[in-house]
């Protein structure tokens, strides 16, 4: 479970002195993004009203913000910079993320811009073909059951933001990595592993732009190198997780 929490500051900063309240925030920002509680932090100005602002910091917990945060060497630069305008400030609280969340249909998923489900289908059909024809990787793969690639095909498109059908049949991040326990995976099968999956992706017809490219195989790092880390003899199952989300550009903070 991720202790991340949103503080919002609500300003209200009369239109002439809006630059200099800018101004300050920049300078203010310097702090921010060097204190390592702080995940993210964004400055927004009403476009109905410009005297009202909207400061979002995402902070990695609450505690880090108070107890971690404004107690460190990096406050007394940051109050001194937004100190003239707390007087200002008409909300300043912490706010927990709810399960009501997503994304509207102006950034198409992973998944969609691969081509669907038919696309992920195309991939793992072509991959496992090289997967039991390589000397390094067949053993382990040895008994491969018939519905296998299928699933994998489910796993990956519900990844990249596709539907749900791997969480609904199979079950969530907990039943993947069951699949890897005591299979003790090397170092050397996993880069061959990775290498195949992009020589597939080719012959299969997904996307080659670099964006596309780019965080596909930022998934593909990220989830053989815990399939490694899994597969070790000292490895302890996690506990049931829901199947990870990929994004453009971005890796998901998930906590084992």
């Amino acid at each position: 479970m991720t202790t991340e929490t949103v503080e919002y500051i609500r300003y209200r900063i009369p239109e002439d002195r809006s630059p200099e309240f800018l101004s300050a925030y920049t300078h203010a920002s310097v702090q921010l993004a060097a204190a390592p509680q702080c995940v993210d932090f964004e400055l927004a100005r009403c476009e109905e009203d410009f005297e009202h602002f909207v400061l979002r910091i995402t902070w990695t917990s609450t505690e880090d913000h108070l107890e971690g945060f404004r107690k460190s060497e990096l406050f007394p630069d940051f109050l001194a910079a937004i100190r003239p305008y707390i007087e200002n400030i008409e909300e300043m609280r912490h706010y927990k993320p709810t399960t009501v969340r997503g994304r509207g249909a102006a950034v198409p998923t992973l998944f969609a811009w691969a081509g669907g489900a038919e696309a992920f289908g195309r991939l793992t059909t072509v991959f496992y073909e090289k997967v039991l024809a390589d000397d390094l990787l067949a053993p382990v793969f040895a008994g491969l059951a018939p519905e296998h690639a299928e699933h994998v095909a489910l796993w990956l498109a519900e990844v990249f933001g596709g539907p749900t059908a791997y969480s609904e049949t199979q079950g969530g991040h907990g039943h993947m990595v069951a699949k890897h326990l005591g299979r003790d995976i090397t170092e050397q099968q996993r880069r061959r592993w990775v290498n195949l999956i992009q020589d597939a992706a080719d012959e299969a017809g997904l996307p080659t732009d670099a964006a596309f490219r780019s965080a596909f195989l930022a998934y593909v790092e990220w989830g053989t190198r815990l399939a490694v880390h899994f597969s070790g003899p000292d490895a302890t199952p996690p506990a049931e997780q829901p199947v990870p989300k990929w994004n453009w550009g971005a890796a998901p903070p998930y906590q084992g």
